[in-house]
């Protein structure tokens, strides 16, 4: 198609297309952002295999933008993938679709389990530790945690929040019964 002045306008890039999704979420653009995840599905589960670590670090950023509550198993590869820019661009999406609901840190628990204990990389440890705030606060991961917070081994920080997480699931679970 061409534009008055002659040149074929630009197509959006994947990032800019969930910085324009993520805009539409926040105003309540229900029916738009519907259309524009359509548009992107199939673009979104393409990127997601890349080869390039930063255009799959991008798109699983972009599923939290998209509020694709539906990729269940895209996220999980992202938390499998070798990349830990990767992995952690997927812990930031699954900590933000699940906020208003346990069922996805509850889904991935064991695989968030074995993240904050064994991950190579720290802040992609942190960030797993993070999500396990938004499960239901259960008695293995509270354990799980105050070990890590206990453990002088462990990263000063990692071990901040390991037991702050920890509190507030105790807290929690003591306010259910």
């Amino acid at each position: 198609m061409l534009t008055t002045l002659g040149r074929v306008p630009r197509r959006m890039t994947l990032a800019e297309a969930a910085a324009q999704a993520d805009e539409l979420a926040q105003s309540g653009a229900e029916r738009e952002l519907a259309m524009i995840r359509q548009e992107w599905d199939d673009e979104l589960e393409s990127a997601a295999r890349s080869a390039d670590y930063r255009q799959r670090a991008v798109t699983y950023r972009a599923i939290r933008q998209f509020r694709f509550r539906q990729k269940l198993e895209l996220l999980r590869r992202g938390l499998e993938d070798e990349s830990p820019a990767v992995r952690g661009s997927a812990l930031v999406s699954v900590q933000s679709l699940s906020r208003d609901s346990p069922g996805l840190v509850n889904s991935m628990r064991a695989l968030l389990h074995t993240m904050a204990t064994n991950d190579a990389n720290q802040a992609v440890r942190r960030l797993a530790i993070l999500c396990l705030r938004n499960g239901s606060p259960q008695r293995e991961t509270v354990v799980l945690l105050s070990g890590l917070a206990e453990d002088d081994d462990q990263d000063p920080e990692l071990r901040r929040t390991a037991r702050s997480v920890a509190a507030e699931l105790r807290k929690r679970g003591s306010a259910r019964r």
